[in-house]
């Protein structure tokens, strides 16, 4: 009797560890199929994985929110480009080889490495500075082909940061202008920038860069020369951003750019719109098409947060006295 009890014991746990063995197996070879059945996005950072990800955050987190787990529901195929354009070439030839079911990225010079890779995967730019000055789509409205997404409107915004400077910089008159002069987007900006330099008498001196061994020679080159530096923001720029802010102060010049999170990084000023809510909203577009609707027919929607930003710490250590009807309108005040 006792012997049976032991047999069917073992025989049960046999058994057992048969189904254990099956369950471990099986389920195993079908998360191996699993990403080539999920919709697929192909991620293309214009920077790095840190510069990033203040960005790339809220894109995932409102992904989720309409239904697109990361692992579960979809397939996010991240590369980054490091600010290098023929990274971002070699990147979106990569995600055409994938067969991604679309592309998401931001900047000008990543989107069109990609509409150059394909005209048929879908892109969705979450930050562009101007997509119809740099020939990204048709028109906002109607941006045809295979191209949609969120526009910065960079240029429309130059006249309204140097007034903003002014108010902070008493006196200014020489104005430098620190642009990344490969990209069509922030040369858009710059001619901006000069028209409206001109407009209130500012002398305008540039300060031109490639790649990030130009920004320190480049600044270092403004001491004496300039009383404020404009920024023009792109993912250069972005990703040296702390690199930038440090050296401007060294060179006790007062900075405005486009995004909050160079004055997080220790820039004196931005206004612009919010990244990570264009980014955010991205995810909407992405939706869309995932669900069957066509990059044509996704009108290009532009920002709805503009934010002012600016850095005590910073003017503290450059001598200025923020005025306090600056300091009541701005969205953040970092101390």
């Amino acid at each position: 009797m006792h012997l049976d009890r032991v047999k069917r014991r073992d025989f049960i746990i046999l058994l057992g560890g048969a189904a254990a063995a099956s369950s471990l197996s099986w389920p195993l070879a079908v998360r191996a199929q699993q990403p080539s059945k999920l919709p697929t996005i192909g991620f293309l950072g214009s920077g790095t994985p840190a510069a990033d990800a203040p960005w790339t955050t809220p894109f995932v987190q409102r992904l989720r929110e309409l239904g697109w787990v990361e692992g579960r529901t979809v397939a996010i195929e991240y590369r980054w480009g490091d600010e290098s354009a023929e990274r971002y070439t070699a990147i979106a030839a990569e995600f055409v080889r994938l067969k991604v079911n679309v592309i998401v990225t931001g900047g000008t010079l990543p989107v069109a490495a990609a509409r150059q890779a394909t005209a048929v995967i879908p892109i969705v730019f979450a930050a562009a500075g101007d997509p119809i000055g740099t020939g990204l789509v048709a028109s906002l409205a109607r941006p045809g082909g295979n191209v949609t997404g969120l526009s910065v409107q960079q240029p429309d915004l130059a006249a309204k940061r140097l007034e903003l400077l002014r108010e902070v910089v008493p006196g200014l008159r020489r104005l430098a202008i620190l642009i990344n002069v490969d990209n069509p987007a922030t040369a858009l900006d710059m001619r901006e920038v000069q028209a409206a330099a001109r407009t209130l008498g500012l002398d305008v001196a540039m300060a031109e860069v490639r790649r990030s061994e130009d920004i320190a020679p480049a600044i270092a080159a403004l001491r004496g020369r300039a009383d404020a530096l404009y920024v023009s923001t792109d993912p250069l720029v972005n990703t040296d951003r702390i690199r930038i802010a440090t050296l401007a102060i060294e060179a006790r010049l007062p900075t405005m750019c486009g995004i909050r999170e160079c004055v997080e990084a220790g820039a004196l000023a931005s206004y612009g719109p919010n990244i990570p809510d264009l980014f955010r909203r991205a995810a909407d577009h992405v939706d869309k098409i995932l669900h069957g609707t066509k990059p044509a027919d996704i009108p290009v929607e532009q920002p709805t947060k503009f934010d002012l930003t600016i850095n005590l710490a910073t003017a503290k250590a450059l001598g200025l006295r923020i005025p306090e009807s600056f300091l009541v309108r701005a969205d953040e005040v970092i101390e």
